[in-house]
């Protein structure tokens, strides 16, 4: 109905609205001393969306393609901030000349936001809870990995069971560790079922991370039932190539490089890295045991291109490859209850995942663009323990279609059809000959999202996505331990609406106040396990229904901002053994558990300058309440846990706090995060093991870096400056404190 719907706008714009003349905008972006600020993103916001943009140069000099309408030039650069240009492009014609545009420093910035509507939006506009997080602050804290970037971000708790490359969980807002889609440069990088390993991201190459929190599947559908993290890769700008070579402690090395560019119509990004870790190798246990099959390696390669076109015709395409193997020596920390005292020093997993893309967007006037892509995922894993060897892969396809339709200055509107095919094989999914099956299924989701902005003050987007969620028919099994009986083909029809807003009570970019508002749900459809070892032929998607307010305060003439966020998140029909329950269900697993979460999320920044230097301090407070159910029709919640019980991993206070310093040669920075306690399990044996509280931590780190020349930099940290023992997963000690250093080096033109 809704792809229909979309192709219906279409055409009614086609035969209705005549295009009106479009201008090219030119012009230069210099910064507080007049200098020329190279790399800087040039938006030009037409209504509520962007409707084109550009890089600078090494001169700061852009030139967009062709817009029209009355619409206003905004410049993103992290740590600055410029006052909009006001355009009216409705005469067309010649490029018109938007002048020098003068950057200030500031702790508020704008960006382009591209997940948290349909469309690509200034984060200025946005009405969600989103952060930004720049290639720049990224390069400035030496962060390695995503995750280590995501632990600053409030309302995001990220768990790693171990050293490097661990098993790295983000919990979403109290939601489980599957609730957080992920995207690679439009490509969905989750596993069947939603599952995520964030411990393999690196931060090589990339232009930004954005994260929205709270359900979107209004938007993106099954899996972000509790937030998005999107990373886009650098692509397009000024030539350069970037090189880095870093080593330290724990026997860690990286070698990394990258080049990204645009040569006439034609723009390019790629990157490779390698990562070799010993991690706790060698390290003696007290009983006397040394750890072994500690040891991680990593190879990550990517590559994407694309033409486009003055008019904003674009085609685009991505492809990465990224394959990890780690040892598994087990939990030798905490061990509370005797469990497990040696060293696994058999178990190892290796993964290969591949992701590609091909896309592009056609646009038909000057307001009306369609939308194309066809993506692809697929993960191979190979896992080796003292019971033997096993496998499994997961793999997707999708194919998207979207219109964008400008119906007039203010109201703009999207809507498409979405179609993937999912495909999950393991070892330990067999028939009843033992032979491998898959599970597979089929997901169409019918969206459409509208977008209205009034004076320059507020902003609301509705949304809704229809999905039609179907899995094909699975063979029985009759074993005496996994038994489950034949599945005919099984169909659910979800509808996921949400409704965002923002208002500018006080406009302005010195000292403005900003309200939003957002209201959503949420759908994660079963795993493979899931599926495989039930006996239920109809478990249905897990589900989340949320609700938050906020406000985001600018004060000091822009160089201070506070943000507070207020929400409320319900999960339901969560997917629970059934034990005991059978007033609640039959069925050995079902959709019968339940639980919430609230809380307050708390983020400031202030950046300013004290004589020569450039000082930026931020910092970040979560407070989370968080509890488990009873299930439906019953009084009790699932064994081991109490009705009442926080969820597990689930840090009732969480805090960050980072300061930097740089005078544009010598930088410097401290960085410091910890949460409180949390419940957790027995660290062998899980929850049949019972329950645990696990003590809470605080740890820094701290680094620096000297620019020799302006291509070449030195810099160096050390992590877990003071040495402070902690587990963020209970019974998986932390590394200790170690040091890396290394070299920079970046050319462009």
């Amino acid at each position: 109905m809704l792809f229909r719907t979309s192709v219906f706008f279409t055409a009614l714009s086609l035969i209705l609205i005549a295009r009106a003349d479009a201008s090219i905008v030119e012009g230069r972006v210099v910064d507080p001393e007049s200098r020329a600020a190279p790399g800087a993103q040039v938006v030009i916001v037409c209504g509520s969306s962007v409707a084109a943009s550009a890089i600078t140069d090494a001169e700061g000099r852009f030139k967009t393609s062709d817009v029209a309408g009355r619409c206003e030039l905004r410049v993103a650069l992290d740590g600055f901030a410029a006052a909009p240009v006001a355009l009216d492009l409705t005469a067309g014609g010649a490029p018109r000349d938007a002048g020098t545009v003068r950057l200030q420093l500031s702790a508020v910035s704008e960006s382009i936001v591209v997940s948290a509507a349909q469309v690509d939006v200034p984060l200025s506009q946005a009405s969600s809870s989103v952060t930004i997080v720049a290639a720049s602050e990224l390069r400035a804290r030496q962060l390695m990995t995503v995750a280590d970037a995501l632990r600053e971000v409030p309302g995001l708790t990220v768990t790693r069971s171990g050293g490097m490359g661990a098993l790295t969980s983000v919990f979403p807002r109290g939601g489980e560790s599957d609730y957080t889609l992920v995207f690679i440069d439009g490509v969905q990088a989750n596993a069947f079922g939603g599952g995520f390993d964030f411990a393999h991201l690196s931060t090589d190459n990339i232009d930004r991370i954005e994260i929205v929190r709270g359900p979107q599947s209004a938007l993106y559908g099954s899996n972000a039932i509790g937030a998005v993290v999107r990373i886009v890769t650098r692509s397009g700008g000024p030539i350069r190539a970037d090189v880095l070579l870093e080593g330290g402690s724990f026997g860690t090395a990286r070698a990394a490089a990258s080049s990204s560019g645009a040569w006439n119509a034609w723009e390019w990004g790629a990157g490779v890295e390698r990562l070799i870790s010993d991690g706790f190798n060698g390290t003696r246990l007290a009983p006397g045991a040394k750890v072994v099959n500690d040891n991680y390696l990593r190879t990550s390669a990517g590559a994407s291109g694309g033409w486009r076109h003055g008019s904003g015709a674009s085609v685009r395409g991505e492809l990465r490859f990224e394959s990890d193997d780690r040892g598994f020596p087990g939990a030798f920390g905490s061990n509370p209850v005797g469990a497990f005292e040696g060293i696994d020093p058999v178990s190892r997993g290796r993964d290969d995942r591949w992701i590609g893309s091909i896309g592009g967007t056609v646009p038909s006037g000057s307001r009306v663009r369609t939308h194309a892509q066809l993506t692809w995922n697929n993960i191979d894993g190979d896992f080796r323990s003292p019971f033997g060897a096993s496998e499994s892969s997961s793999k997707r396809w999708s194919a998207r279609a979207q219109s964008d339709v400008s119906i007039w200055r203010g109201l703009d509107l999207s809507a498409g059809v979405e179609f993937q095919r999912e495909r999950a094989t393991s070892t330990f999914i067999t028939d009843d000959t033992s032979a491998e099956i898959p599970v597979t299924r089929s997901i169409a989701g019918y969206f459409g999202e509208g977008r209205w902005s009034a004076a320059d003050r507020v902003f609301v987007t509705a949304g809704l996505r229809v999905e039609d969620i179907r899995r094909d028919p699975l063979a029985g099994i009759s074993q005496p331990f996994s038994s489950r009986p034949a599945f005919d083909s099984d169909r659910v029809v979800s509808a996921n609406p949400r409704i965002a807003a923002a208002w500018y009570v006080r406009p302005g970019a010195a000292r403005s106040t900003k309200l939003r508002a957002s209201a959503g749900s949420g759908i994660r459809p079963p795993d493979a396990f899931e599926i495989a070892f039930t006996d239920n032929p109809s478990l249905k998607p897990e589900r989340s229904r949320s609700v938050e307010a906020g406000v985001d305060q600018v004060l000091a003439s822009g160089h201070a901002l506070i943000a507070a966020t207020l929400f409320r998140n319900t999960f339901d029909d969560l997917i629970v053994a059934v034990g005991r329950f059978q007033q609640s269900s039959h069925f050995r697993t079902d959709n019968i558990s339940n639980a919430r979460a609230r809380g307050l999320e708390l983020a400031s920044t202030l950046r300013g300058r004290v004589g020569m230097l450039d000082v930026q301090a931020r910092a970040g407070y979560t407070f989370l309440d968080s509890d488990i159910l009873a299930v439906d029709n019953g009084g009790a919640a699932p064994p081991p846990f109490k009705a009442g019980d926080a969820l597990l991993r689930r840090p009732r206070h969480q805090w960050s706090l980072d300061l930097a310093a740089s005078d544009g040669r010598l930088s410097g920075w401290i960085r410091g995060g910890g949460r409180g306690r949390v419940l957790d399990v027995e660290p062998s044996l899980g929850a049949f093991g019972g329950l645990f509280v696990a003590p809470g931590f605080a740890v820094w780190h701290a680094g620096a870096a000297w620019k020799l020349i302006r291509q070449v930099e030195l810099f160096g940290r050390v992590e877990n400056l003071f040495d402070r023992r902690y587990e963020e997963a209970f019974g998986f000690p932390a590394l200790g404190r170690g040091a890396m250093a290394g070299l920079r080096i970046a050319a462009s033109r």
